[in-house]
């Protein structure tokens, strides 16, 4: 579900301990920029406040976190795998040349012998590498981002233009 005065942040994954403290694994990538004092978890399709008593930020993409009247780990259980936003004006700034590999989302994808195909809907990131997803055909065909499929990145106009390895879109299109 789509929150146009909020920004996503992350997910709930787990609970620790039996106290009520849950760890929030972060898919935003400045996360250690953000001001955590209050956190929007989507509960039944609406955002709900949860007030952050204590926080300790890990290196490996989580925090520990102990939310207001959440001291029991039944309390804490029924918050996992629920999405975490942030209101808009607490996004960090970013300066307008810092250009990220994530920030391709929304480009339309031109491959050098296909041509156009089509928009890229999400950008997975794994230990190795990010993997792009565009919606071809009614498909989702899925492509690394890496310096030898992209021909080149032009943000004026949106547009990735890639050699994908022959035989790649075949695969996705049969």
């Amino acid at each position: 579900m789509e929150f146009p005065d909020n920004f996503y942040i992350g997910y709930i994954s787990k609970t620790r301990g039996l106290k009520g403290e849950v760890q929030l694994f972060f898919e935003f990538e400045d996360y250690e920029m953000l001001e955590l004092d209050v956190l929007f978890l989507e509960v039944d399709r609406k955002l709900v406040p949860f007030f952050v008593e204590n926080l300790k930020l890990q290196p490996n993409r989580t925090a520990y976190i102990f939310l207001e009247d959440v001291d029991h780990v039944d309390k804490a259980q029924a918050l996992v795998r629920k999405k975490v936003y942030l209101p808009n004006n607490k996004r960090p700034e970013r300066h307008p040349g810092d250009f990220r590999i994530t920030d391709l989302k929304g480009f339309v994808v031109y491959d050098v012998t296909y041509g156009r195909l089509g928009q890229i809907i999400a950008i997975h990131e794994y230990p190795q590498q990010h993997v792009a997803t565009v919606n071809y055909k009614g498909n989702e065909l899925m492509f690394p981002l890496n310096d030898k499929l992209i021909v080149s990145i032009d943000a004026v106009d949106s547009r990735l233009n890639v050699d994908l390895p022959e035989g790649l879109i075949d695969v996705y299109s049969s």
